[in-house]
């Protein structure tokens, strides 16, 4: 399972979502569908903005955790 880590990022570098959104050219709405995981996918164009903006990289953003209902 893909996890999303953007809003510790925010809260680390002091910056809300509507700012982010903003500063990227989405809706505040479609930052927080990403946000909150609910998203089916995210453009690489939107991953380099958001990476921009935070300084940091795709990793920092996405992470892979193992998902326990599918462990063996």
């Amino acid at each position: 399972m893909i996890t999303v880590n953007l809003d510790v990022l925010l809260a680390e570098r002091k910056m809300t979502s509507k700012t982010l959104a903003q500063r990227i050219g989405i809706t505040p709405a479609n930052l927080s569908i990403l946000k909150t995981g609910k998203a089916r996918g995210i453009r690489f164009e939107t991953l380099s903005k958001i990476c921009h903006e935070l300084d940091c990289q795709p990793g920092d953003i996405l992470e892979y955790r193992e998902d326990e209902s599918n462990a063996l």
